[in-house]
């Protein structure tokens, strides 16, 4: 078990300390749509007294199709998470596909993200982990979904060397076996937890259905959006030190993984029962 501290925002993630919430948007649509995601959670999360950080890609580099929307791309998507950061004071969390993106996102994120897909790719990783302990942020690894919770050692080693001392945080979104559906093993959290780094679980992608989605002929991803709070309660009341949710005031008009997203006015319920199994578990 272990605590990582973000000492710039006076935050402490894991052991002991209250349920984080990672939350926002999928990706970036435009500015005026992140705030109004932002400042809803953020004036939830403070009532609730949990800590809270922004999340939103400024590219999704993993989409089914070619004509999937991305997003604003790392110029312009990194000048809206800057203006967010000042507008909310809260701390970012967003993802890197390339080498080249990481010194400038993780000079804007807080909480520096490598994708699932690519949590083996060691120069991203390497170079991940040098730019965020430079910055003084955070690194958020999601475990790959071919890869076993006690494989993460690997990932964690290889961070380290890299970059000794670098914070990490691990992220559970469900493993696949083929055939459009991802599973989550909640044991896998507490096996995560003994590599001494604390977990978050994506409840978000983990309800994915990869290339299921039938409003275009398995041509993007599906979803299943009323699974989002069975993953995220249980893998609270299985030990988990923070949730990832992603909210759109329309889901499904949503520019991406629509059938994944929550509508924004069901946060408060989902976040208060979070906070509710997390204390209990915790006591």
């Amino acid at each position: 078990m272990a605590v990582v501290h973000l000492k710039r925002w006076n935050l402490s993630l894991g052991t002991g300390q209250p349920l984080l919430v990672i939350a926002g948007v999928n990706v970036l649509e435009n500015l005026e749509l992140a705030l109004i995601v932002g400042r809803h959670l953020q004036a939830i999360t403070a009532d609730l007294g949990l800590p809270f950080m922004f999340k939103a890609s400024f590219d999704k580099a993993n989409r089914s199709s070619i004509t999937s929307y991305r997003g604003p791309g790392l110029n312009e998507g990194l000048a809206m998470l800057a203006a967010i950061k000042r507008a909310l004071n809260v701390p970012i969390v967003s993802d890197v596909h390339a080498i080249d993106q990481i010194e400038p996102v993780a000079a804007v994120a807080d909480l520096v993200q490598i994708p699932a897909f690519l949590c083996r790719q060691t120069d991203l990783v390497v170079a991940a982990a040098r730019a965020t302990r430079a910055a003084g942020g955070c690194l958020h690894i999601k475990k790959a979904q071919f890869l076993s919770p006690w494989e993460c050692r690997n990932i964690i080693t290889k961070a380290r060397e890299a970059a000794p001392g670098v914070d990490i945080v691990l992220c559970e979104r469900g493993s696949s076996f083929g055939y459009n559906n991802l599973v989550v093993d909640m044991l896998g959290i507490g096996e995560m937890q003994r590599l001494g780094v604390p977990v978050t679980i994506d409840a978000t992608h983990a309800v994915q259905l990869p290339g299921a989605d039938p409003r275009t002929n398995g041509g993007s991803t599906g979803g299943r959006r009323e699974g989002v709070p069975v993953i995220a309660k249980a893998a609270v009341a299985a030990g988990a030190d923070g949730v990832f949710l992603e909210f759109h005031p329309e889901p499904d008009k949503a520019l991406c993984d629509g059938p994944s997203c929550l509508p924004l006015d069901s946060s408060e319920s989902l976040l208060s029962t979070l906070k509710a199994v997390h204390q209990v578990v915790r006591a």
